[in-house]
């Protein structure tokens, strides 16, 4: 066994390359075998070497809430998360399904309300939701579809079973972190890569594309990203997928809105824009339906949009599915639109809004994972094993405040896997965020990103907290003469 290894411990935790008697899980086998004729000092030039090429490329993100407003570079461990293929076939169904619930119960609410009239979830639930846009009510989107591109947070438990832990419908980031590990970890091991069947990722840009331009009717359309600007804390993947799809990247303040059309201003003067991929959040895209003080969108595109002149993704008001009470219906929901059982189980919610769950979370709050139910990256959440008693106290009078608001779950004992940290090797905490594109049908990268809690004991993986992020491989076992590298 790798050196490296002699002193790992898995303890209690569920380990994705160790069993709990110490064996070699298949899927790492041929990895770790690979991996025998390299010396500490040589892996740590692989991961020194890893860490320059991210700087160089200037793969940054930036972190609102520090204060200090600086950029920094996503931390990379040199160590993959391996996911062999039938438990990868598992997760691609699993995805699949629950992406086209997610756009049927999107389209629903802001149709016929139907699941609202079965009574499958409440309507007020629906109504009460920040991310519920009144103004989409009676929209039909191109080709009838909502969630073009979403990213589902999934975890593995204690007990082995992967669970989705949150859906991510508005604008997920990470993509460009998943696109360039790849690339990083092919020019550290080239051999491995030679030799062993990963499914690829690389046309990721080539499909997100061909979804974009199944929303136009025109024939070669022109399709813009939309970015908040230099500043925003994923601009760095904005212009890293504008380059990649061969689209431009442009500000609400290139577009314009004539005649009901969107038009992209040149130096070859007005060219009409067909479809906008944007990344900037609902509320900011048109000063004339939503904030009116927001200086980011483009005035009059709502309408634009509303006619059918321009196609946005993913569409406005998709961020009602991202809500976590919504998310606790989850299941009923995919029942509901497909018929079936959901495949990737929720972990299990309480919801502080339901007068029983209430008086449960304030008693066991010690116990318990409180989320609230509009926020994302790791913000405004209490984990109760990791808290004083005085921020419980204080954490339950915000619940009894707003219980619409907020939602708990047991804390789940996410998986580890092996990570190099200093001189050794330690288990650390992953979770995962697969990206599924929702054209004419759906697809899933094969993988995702797979965001590791650096610190350790530490169960928040988010990159805004200080996680950081592996390659992930899903192998493929079926006999081919594709380059898999």
């Amino acid at each position: 066994m790798l050196k490296l290894l002699h002193s790992y411990k898995t303890e209690s935790f569920y380990d994705e390359m160790f069993t709990s008697d110490g064996d070699v899980r298949p899927a790492y086998r041929f990895f770790l075998d690979q991996l025998e004729g390299f010396s500490l000092d040589e892996l740590k030039a692989k991961q020194c070497s890893a860490d320059k090429s991210y700087i160089s490329m200037g793969i940054t993100f930036n972190v609102y809430h520090d204060g200090a407003g600086v950029e920094r570079t996503l931390p990379f461990d040199l160590f993959p998360r391996i996911i062999p293929s039938d438990e990868w076939d598992v997760i691609n169904r699993g995805l699949i399904q629950r992406v086209i619930a997610i756009d049927r119960f999107i389209d629903d609410i802001y149709g016929k309300q139907q699941i609202l009239k079965d009574k499958i979830v409440p309507e007020e639930i629906v109504k009460t939701s920040s991310g519920y846009l009144p103004a989409c009510e009676g929209l039909k989107p191109p080709q009838q579809r909502w969630a073009h591109v979403s990213g589902i947070d999934l975890i593995k438990h204690g007990d082995g079973q992967i669970y989705v832990l949150e859906d991510n419908c508005r604008v997920p980031s990470g993509v460009s972190y998943v696109l360039e590990n790849r690339e990083i970890m092919k020019r550290a091991f080239p051999f491995i890569f030679q030799q062993i069947k990963v499914r690829p990722i690389s046309d990721y840009p080539l499909k997100l594309r061909e979804s974009l331009e199944f929303l136009s009717e025109r024939d070669n359309p022109t399709v813009v990203v939309l970015t908040p600007g230099i500043y925003n804390s994923a601009y760095f993947e904005h212009s890293f997928l504008a380059q990649q799809m061969g689209a431009e990247l442009v500000e609400g303040k290139d577009l314009m809105i004539e005649n009901g059309y969107c038009y992209m201003r040149t130096t070859k003067g007005l060219q009409q824009v067909d479809v906008i991929y944007r990344r900037l959040d609902d509320t900011f895209m048109d000063p004339q339906v939503f904030r009116s003080e927001s200086v980011l969108g483009v005035a009059g595109l709502f309408e634009a949009y509303r006619r059918g002149n321009v196609a946005i993704a993913n569409a406005p008001g998709t961020g009602v599915a991202d809500d976590k009470v919504i998310y606790a219906y989850m299941p009923d929901i995919i029942q509901y639109y497909t018929g079936e059982s959901a495949i990737l189980p929720n972990v299990p919610t309480y919801l502080c809004a339901r007068p029983e769950d209430l008086q449960y979370v304030a008693e066991h709050i010690d116990k318990l994972c409180v989320k609230a139910a509009d926020q994302s990256g790791g913000y405004g959440m209490l984990i109760g094993t990791k808290s004083t008693r005085k921020e419980q106290r204080d954490f339950v009078e915000k619940i009894k405040n707003n219980p619409r608001g907020y939602i708990a779950q047991p804390v789940m004992q996410l998986s580890r896997v092996p990570t190099l940290i200093g001189r050794q090797l330690e288990g650390r905490h992953v979770d995962l965020r697969p990206y599924i594109l929702y054209g004419e049908s759906p697809s899933v990268i094969p993988g995702g990103l797979s965001r590791v809690a650096l610190k350790k004991g530490s169960l928040v993986v988010n990159s805004s907290q200080g996680g950081g992020s592996k390659d992930t491989w899903v192998l493929d076992t079926a006999e081919s003469e594709v380059d898999y590298a």
